[in-house]
């Protein structure tokens, strides 16, 4: 460890020591039209010779912009860009001093308003409207990295280890290339097997449902979305690779990727099969599969390992087209199979039909649809304790098998239809979701009763089918009254239908030959449920300026209907409910890097049937369940403040948030224990449950030569107060957490990376019962990742954590890797070896308002195994074969073909005057 910290704060120091030979430029962008500041406008050098960008920075509120630029003794241009505007551009022979270039006029694009495109040098980011743009072959990454590296070298973008990615504080949920899914929206396959040198652009926006995008509406989520586009010259031909390995105590792993591309086509196969805890199909750079078992920085003790030992299969294929003139259709099926204890098998199909109808009219269709089948066993032993005379009042022991069979399809679609009139729009939207199941278990336990001195015996089959089908349908039109205000009228119809037959035999054969055809009455059940609702909404919008208020407001008219027949009886229980709904949203845009939003929601809840309907369940010999027909509707009150402000010149940024809750009418269990300890539950309304979270976080990165360091830290806490029943005593629970993180990125050019972190998580309960006692619980993780690329074609990765917790688990797990390329870089060949120090461990503790729970589960322990992998590429515009040298960014390994001229992708030249 200490060899590690030793070279980190050695290239610490080099990193700051080449501040010494930059220069200070500065100065301020103007419209020459009103002298009115250019805020965001592009500022950057580049190179005479080859167009490199060696620096840049963003305009502040003010237009002004100020950033350091290496000493250089060839030409330069000083270049400024701002969509709309004509690009300026003025040479300098050299930079060998500060220089302060005053104002610099830009006027409006002539051909921007007439939407002529005239291709030209980009500069790295551009901002338009409420999207960033980075020039994704400016940032410098590794050759053969993939797009998930590349995210990383970009400013306010930050991918954890469990692949979750945020953007100016804001979280991804929607990755798309070049508009279009790539697998799926989540964009896990993209992100891990899209090499990043065919990206041309990666363009950050807020996250907007189908129907927000067609109205060009804001959008309503605080969530972002990525789109990736691919360089025109690598859209046509293909791309892939194929890995196997194999390795001590027979673990394996196998994989592979091919990619398609003819313009609009695309088609991607993939597969992959292992045993070595990688369920899905996510390639890391250096560990290959087992970039599913490494060290976590997430919040999980047990980092986010599956529970055992699991053999995984996959098989996956991805289609997008242009069938004919504005005609767009995405298609994609998966096939996967899983097995540790249990196992699982899915196929699922996904289509999206996208069609511009005509200027005024589009429709989007996507329907979806899943199979699975999966296999369970457990075996499970409990036992409760009189803590008052350390008496055992109930053992319980039970094996069991289920199988279960599922299918489910779900349609969208939406039209949507604008008019002359700006903002004017009218939608509609039907969605469907209909799923079917089918269940077949095999229980075979024994509960024992002391006070009785009498044992339960039960061998049964149980046989459950099960129908949930959902139906709804929105027309929604909006009106502009003024500029400012627009008003929103709509109509909602919901139609939801469930049945759940469950049928019970006991066996009447023997323990070896088993017969099961004796129902079992009590523990046979047939329940439907049906809502039907109309719900009208009316909702405004003020927009002015920097400043958006909106108010929506809606009633939902529900007929409720729950059926049950149980040992003979029939309960038919119909409710009639009208709740009121209601939200209000502020948000204020401060500039283009600062955000601040204000939300309040208001929504009431339903019970479900089987917390409603009077009937019993004794499926658990331990607990039987009654429901109560006297429940009331649950109201949920909720608010959140978030802020965001991102500062694009000097790559930092920060986001703070609070969130509260608030429950009227919330719906707990209640139970009642007998002398054997075995409960007697059922449900009640209760109110005074509510919660608070707050925290926030901060980053920056640092470009300085070939160093790049980028570090931050987040802090997230949260105090919350719930009521349970024990015994018919109300009592209440508090519960506290705490967990700062804080983490460094040290990239050194194409030579080595250094990522050391540090996670501290405290948990804590308290019960308002004397004979309950609080629980709290202490983790400590420190992580340490090095990967070295030097010499050339070797790579040495290294994957080092360090885990306490107060639940008596201390453990080390570290990872390392080690690879050869070779053959024009199509061959790597790799050496990897898992829990080096074989120490793997995997306890869990959680904390809720009713139980503590400490679970231990079976892990992977160590391993070694060799891979080898081939790639293949062919692209049909490609200038340099595969194997060419990386992209560059800010002074890097500046080789390849840029554009001559000093044109801006708005137009070239610009005006200059001086004061």
């Amino acid at each position: 460890m200490s060899k590690y910290l030793s070279l980190l704060f050695f290239f610490a120091f080099s990193f700051y020591a080449t501040a010494q030979s930059n220069y200070i430029l500065k100065g301020k962008v103007l419209n020459i039209n009103n002298q009115l500041p250019l805020e965001s406008a592009t500022v950057y050098i580049s190179t005479v010779k080859d167009s490199t960008i060696l620096e840049y920075t963003l305009t502040d509120k003010n237009g002004n912009f100020n950033f350091a630029v290496k000493k250089n003794e060839k030409p330069v241009f000083l270049k400024v860009t701002y969509v709309g505007f004509e690009t300026f551009a003025e040479e300098q022979k050299e930079i060998n001093t500060n220089k302060d270039f005053n104002n610099i006029y830009l006027a409006e694009s002539v051909n921007t308003l007439k939407e002529v495109t005239i291709k030209g040098e980009d500069p790295p980011i551009r901002i338009k409207n409420d999207t960033i743009e980075f020039k994704a072959n400016l940032f410098k990454v590794r050759p053969d990295a993939n797009v998930e590296t590349l995210l990383k070298q970009l400013p306010g973008m930050e991918v954890d280890s469990d692949g979750k990615i945020t953007a100016n504080g804001k979280e991804v949920t929607q990755v798309l290339v070049n508009g279009k899914p790539f697998f799926d929206r989540d964009g896990a396959m993209a992100l891990k097997n899209l090499p990043a040198e065919i990206i041309n652009k990666v363009q950050v926006s807020d996250f907007k449902t189908k129907k927000e995008e067609y109205s060009k509406d804001q959008a309503a989520s605080d969530n972002a979305s990525i789109n990736l586009t691919i360089d025109e010259d690598k859209n046509k031909g293909y791309f892939g690779k194929f890995l196997g390995g194999y390795g001590t105590d027979d673990r394996y792993e196998s994989s592979f990727i091919v990619n398609f591309f003819n313009n609009n086509r695309k088609i991607s196969l993939l597969g992959s099969s292992n045993n070595i805890n990688a369920p899905g199909f996510s390639m890391d750079e250096v560990f290959d599969n087992m970039g599913g078992g490494r060290n976590n920085q997430g919040s999980t003790i047990n980092r986010g390992q599956a529970n055992g030992i699991t053999t995984s299969n996959l098989l996956g294929i991805n289609y997008s087209d242009e069938l004919f003139k504005d005609f767009q259709t995405t298609a994609s099926y998966d096939y996967s199979d899983r097995k540790t204890e249990n196992r699982n098998t899915t196929n699922k199909a996904n289509v999206e039909l996208e069609y511009k109808i005509s200027p005024t009219m589009r429709l989007f269709v996507s329907p979806r649809f899943n199979s699975s089948i999966s296999e369970n066993f457990s075996d499970s032993n409990r036992r409760s304790i009189n803590t008052t005379d350390d008496i055992v009042t109930n053992a319980f022991t039970s094996e069991s098998t289920n199988k279960n069979e599922s299918n489910s399809f779900s349609n969208s679609i939406n039209f949507n239809k604008s008019f002359e009139k700006k903002a004017r729009n009218l939608s509609f939207v039907f969605n469907n979701n209909n799923n079917s199941s089918n269940s077949n278990g095999f229980v075979d336990s024994k509960t024992f009763r002391s006070r009785e001195n009498d044992t339960i015996f039960r061998d049964q089959n149980t046989r459950n089918k099960g129908i949930n089908d959902s139906y709804s349908a929105e027309i929604e039109f909006t009106e502009p009254v003024t500029d400012s205000i627009r008003f929103r009228i709509g109509m909602e119809y919901n139609f939801q239908n469930s049945i759940n037959d469950n049928k019970t035999f006991d066996n009447t054969g023997t323990i070896t030959d088993k017969i099961f055809t004796d129902l079992n009455d009590e523990q046979t059940t047939y329940i439907t449920s049906k809502q039907r609702s109309i719900t009208p909404k009316a909702g405004i919008r003020f927009e002015k300026n920097k400043f958006t208020f909106d108010i929506n407001s809606s009633t939902n008219i529900i007929q409720y209907d729950n059926y049950s027949d149980y040992l003979g009886e029939i309960i038919d229980l119909r409710k009639k409910y009208v709740l009121p709904n209601g939200s209000a949203q502020i948000r204020y845009r401060a500039d283009r890097s600062k955000f601040f939003t204000v939300r309040y929601n208001y929504n009431q809840s339903l019970p479900s049937a089987s917390q409603l309907l009077p009937i019993q369940n004794v499926s658990n010999t331990l607990n039987t369940i009654t429901g109560n027909p006297n429940l009331n509707p649950t109201e949920a009150h909720s608010a959140n403040i978030n802020y965001r402000n991102f500062d694009f010149r000097t790559r930092s940024g920060y986001n703070l948030y609070f969130r509260a809750n608030y429950y009227n009418n919330d719906i707990i269990a209640t139970s009642n224990f007998d002398e054997n300890n075995i409960r007697r539950t059922s449900y009640e309304n209760v109110s005074g449950i509510y919660s608070f979270s707050g925290g926030g976080s901060w980053n920056k990165s640092i470009k300085k030569e070939e160093n790049l360091l980028r570090y931050g830290l987040a802090l997230n806490t949260s105090y919350s107060y719930s009521k349970e029943f024990t015994n018919n005593i109300l009592y209440g629970a508090k519960s506290t957490g705490i967990s700062p993180r804080i983490y460094l990125n040290y990239d050194y050019g194409q030579f080595f990376t250094i990522a050391p972190s540090y996670n501290f998580s405290y948990n804590e309960t308290q019960y308002e019962l004397s004979t309950l006692n609080s629980r709290s619980n202490v983790v400590h993780r420190l992580n340490l990742q090095t990967t070295s690329y030097w010499p050339t074609n070797w790579i040495w990765g290294n994957d080092f954590g360090y885990t306490y917790n107060s639940i008596n688990q201390e453990f080390y797990l570290w990872n390392t890797s080690l690879s050869y390329t070779f053959l024009d870089k199509a061959f790597v060949a790799k050496v990897k070896i898992y829990d080096v120090l074989n120490q793997n461990q995997s306890i869990t503790r959680n904390i809720s308002s009713s139980a503590i729970t400490d679970s231990e589960n079976t892990v992977l322990r160590r391993y070694a195994m060799f891979s080898l992998t081939y790639k293949i590429q062919n692209f049909s515009g490609m200038k340099n074969p595969p194997g060419r040298r990386n992209r560059n960014m800010e002074g890097m390994d500046r080789g390849g073909e840029r554009p001559e001229g000093f044109g801006g992708g708005f137009g070239g030249g610009g005006q200059r005057m001086m004061d």
